[in-house]
């Protein structure tokens, strides 16, 4: 499954970035977010490469709900796709936008790959087993290094959603005792925690579960948790909820690892 994960997001990734390059027009959809050509396309490709491998396995993807299409999951596994995560970034020309491809088992993103195609490097994900990939410029992988969380360090590092922070953040982190936070965007979060390079990463505004599925698919495998805050693990296929869109996330918060210093709540 991964394989084919690969092949989607390598070959999305590239019809992203010639839309990235030669730049495009921009739609608002009814949520008030964007969407491109760029985020049809990579959608488009990644659902042939899904369909061709595995039709028995419904799809949820961004671009295909927001169009009414939505394929019952009730008591099957599935998979979540955000053919394109940071479409924002991806208009002002930031590199951090991603193509998140994730499989969804009892609830529990069990494989995941997150693909940042203006970066040259990807990670996936897969029952224990996480891997960072060097991209070239032809997107083929040129190399595969083995990931994990690292351990909670005494003086822990943040992350915080670059366009979507809010003050319960900050009252976290002061809260914990974090006094270092960097802003950034996309699914790349769940990246740097999955290969130690920080150790937090709380939300308290709206996200969606193709939103998140595959990063935290990769840092699940790295070691890593996300709990809502009540300390449950975050779960997926959260539909029929009088009270919210159907496959929004709750507020959560992910870890790198255990943490010595101080909980998880």
């Amino acid at each position: 499954m991964l394989k084919t994960f690969e092949r989607a997001a390598l070959e999305a990734g590239k019809a992203i970035v010639e839309v990235f390059c030669d730049g495009c027009p921009v739609e608002m959809k009814a949520d008030e977010s964007p969407v491109t050509s760029a985020d049809r396309e990579a959608e488009r490709i990644i659902l042939t490469h899904l369909e061709r491998d595995f039709p028995e396995i419904p799809v949820i993807a961004e671009e295909s709900v927001a169009a009414g299409k939505v394929p019952d999951i009730a008591g099957k596994s599935f998979f979540l796709v955000d053919p394109l995560d940071g479409t924002r970034e991806f208009l002002d020309k930031r590199q951090e936008f991603t193509v998140n491809i994730a499989y969804v088992e009892n609830g529990i993103p069990v494989v995941g790959i997150v693909f940042a195609p203006a970066l040259g490097v990807a990670f996936s994900g897969e029952r224990g087993n996480a891997e960072k990939l060097v991209i070239d410029d032809k997107f083929a992988i040129t190399q595969r290094m083995p990931i994990k969380v690292r351990k909670q360090p005494a003086e822990g590092m943040a992350l915080a959603s670059f366009r979507h922070d809010s003050p319960e953040t900050g009252l976290f982190l002061a809260r914990h005792a974090i006094s270092k936070c960097t802003n950034i965007g996309s699914s790349l979060k769940f990246c740097l925690l999955a290969e130690g390079k920080a150790d937090v990463y709380p939300r308290f505004t709206r996200t969606m579960e193709w939103d998140t599925a595959a990063g935290d698919a990769v840092l699940r495998a790295a070691g890593g948790s996300t709990v809502t805050m009540d300390g449950q693990p975050l779960i997926y296929g959260k539909t029929g909820a009088a009270a919210d869109l159907d496959f929004a996330n709750p507020h959560f918060v992910s870890w790198g690892g255990e943490k010595p210093a101080f909980e998880q709540g």
